[in-house]
Parts: structure tokens; sequence; C-alpha cells
């Protein structure tokens, strides 16, 4: 039996030891600082950083892994962290100043980044719209949704020009002149993970601060191809709702995830990315499916006291509506509808 990979260990003791037993309290508050030190002790912020920067560079089926135990058993500190994957992986695959600059900081846990991107998905309307100032960028607008205030180091800014690039951009993640934060947001679901919105009036960064500048429509192609796959984290909280139920009412919802999920990860690691995407969206359905079944069975086992906002079961459901909705786009959503419509 092939020993697992140190990360996925690591995980699963910060998992058990840590994240799982303040869950509750944690949904209820905040995600600590001291949640955060861990996890950037644990190298789990260079998973997919490369090995010259520090990171890990680990294979896919482990950042699958790490995601689904961290998921399971904090959706917020997961949240909170997950964030921080993409500004890894943009400037590993990016030249530029920006890159020596701050790549193994973050591979390292030195810097823990968050994101303001997703707003580019509403295109052709434009939330944050980008222009040349001097020697730099001006960002204008309002980012609707920005998690990690108050916890994250750096955020990286996405905008779209006049010429219609996307562009994205490091900045401190701290109110200066022109970026503004609203109070934080009660959300139904991780509100501890600090979610805010973003007023950019005039926000100016410098050329080196400026991670990625492509073509819209080649940024949304590339992104509709990794918002198709099932998400590892509907797995790992389907995980923990399963463990709540009894000995009848389990296994056929675990025979269930088990089948989705070899499906989804097969293809993710043997089919190319513009490959079977009717059939990856399905399977991204599929996965939601199972996960709403295996929480409200919970809720039901556990009775009134499901009820409680102390209750492990009510936190699952709650959090299972947040990841349904999360990374959504509008091919997700109509596919989503239709099979519960169906």
């Amino acid at each position: 039996m092939t020993a697992p990979h140190p990360l996925v260990t690591r995980a699963r003791r910060l998992a058990d030891d840590l994240l799982a037993p303040h869950a509750e309290q944690v949904d209820q508050s905040e995600v600590p600082p001291g949640h955060l030190a861990e996890i950037r002790r644990s190298g789990l912020l260079g998973l997919n950083a490369p090995l010259e920067y520090g990171g890990a560079a680990a294979p896919g089926a482990v950042v699958r892994e790490t995601a689904e135990i961290l998921a399971g058993a904090c959706c917020s500190t997961w949240f909170v962290q997950a964030q921080h994957h993409t500004p890894v992986l943009t400037l590993a695959g990016n030249e530029g100043p920006v890159r020596e600059r701050l790549l193994g900081r973050l591979a390292t846990g030195e810097l823990l980044s968050g994101v303001a991107y997703a707003h580019l998905r509403a295109y052709p309307r434009i939330p944050v719209r980008v222009a040349r100032e001097r020697t730099g960028w001006r960002f204008e607008g309002t980012v609707p949704w920005y998690t990690g205030w108050g916890l994250n180091d750096v955020l990286l800014l996405a905008g779209v020009t006049d010429t219609d690039e996307a562009l994205f951009a490091f900045a401190e993640a701290r109110e200066q002149p022109g970026l503004r934060a609203s109070a934080p947001m009660r959300l139904a679901a991780l509100t501890a993970a600090g979610t805010v919105s973003l007023e950019l009036d005039g926000l100016w960064l410098p050329d080196e601060a400026v991670a990625l500048r492509t073509p819209y429509d080649r940024w949304s192609a590339a992104d509709r191809l990794r918002t198709v796959n099932a998400n590892p984290a509907v797995f790992g909280l389907t995980e923990a709702a399963l463990a709540l139920l009894d000995e009848d009412t389990a296994p056929p919802l675990r025979a269930r995830l088990t089948e989705i999920r070899a499906r989804a990860y097969a293809l993710a690691d043997s089919a190319a990315p513009h490959e079977h995407l009717a059939e990856r969206l399905a399977l991204r359905t599929q996965a939601y499916e199972v996960l709403q079944a295996a929480t409200t069975a919970a809720v039901v086992t556990g009775g009134g006291r499901s009820m409680l906002l102390t209750n492990r079961a009510q936190r699952l459901a709650r959090e299972a509506l947040f990841l349904m909705v999360q990374a959504q786009t509008q091919e997700s959503r109509g596919a989503h509808l239709s099979a519960l419509a169906g």
C-alpha cells in the first residue's frame, strides 16, 4: 500500500486535531489567525507552486485530496486558503517582476493571498474597469465579493481594459487611496471567512504589479474549462455529512459519491481539459445532488437538534448551499437548474 503524500498527512492532522473540533465555533465567529498560521507552516499554501520557488508542485490527486480534507473539516478555513492557489498558479504561469517578488513568499506561506476576479464572469457587464495611467493602471468600480479581508496579506485584483483585455495585478490587502472595503457581510454560510465588497475609486497599481494581461475571450475560455469540473470540496463536505448517518442510510449515498468522484477524477487525470465537457458538467451537477441528499439526511437524522446553530449537520447543510453557487457560471447554473427541474 502506497504511503500518503506528506501534504495529505499534514492536511489530515490539521483537520482532525484543529479544524474539525472547532468548526462550529469558527462558523459563528471568524477564522482564527491561529488556524491560518498552522496552514502557513504546513506547506499546504505551496501545493501548486514550483519546486524552485519553495513549493511542492504536487500532483492533481494530492491537490484534490487535501481540498476534500480541509473543506470537510472546516469549510470557512478551507475557503480562505483556497483563494491563495489561484494567485500562485497565475504567477507560476507568467513571467514578470511580480513573479520574482511574490511567488516564493506565497509558496512558502510567508504571504497569504486573496482573489478579486469572479466579477469578470459578468461580462459584457464590466463591474471593474482598468485604464492606463502613467506607468501603471487605474482601477474603477466595485468588486461584489472578496473573501479573506483582514486575514490576507495581498490580493490579486482583476478588471477589464478598454481594449477588452483581462488584467490581473497584485495589491496590498488593506484600505488605501482608491480602495475601500465594506463592513463584513453576514451570510447564510461562511461568514467566518471575512467576505466584503471592495469599492475601487482610482486605485493605481504600477506595471510591476501586473501578473497577467490577456484578451478577455482567451481568459474566459480557460475559466470555462476550469469551472465545468466537479469541485473536490463538494466531495469532502459530502463525506463529512455521511459520517453523521446510520448504517442503513449512509451506504447507498456513499456508493453514489464514490462512483461520481471516480468518474470526475478519471476525466481530470486522463482527458484533455477541452474534452468531455458535457460529461464533466453532468458530473458536477450530480455531485451537488449527492451533497444535497447527504446533508439533508444528516439534518433529518439529527431531528430538532439540527436547528441549533452549534449543530454540525445544520452547519454542513448551510455550507452545501454555499458550494452550490461558488464559482458558478451561466453554463453551470443552467445545467443545475435543468437537473432540478427534471
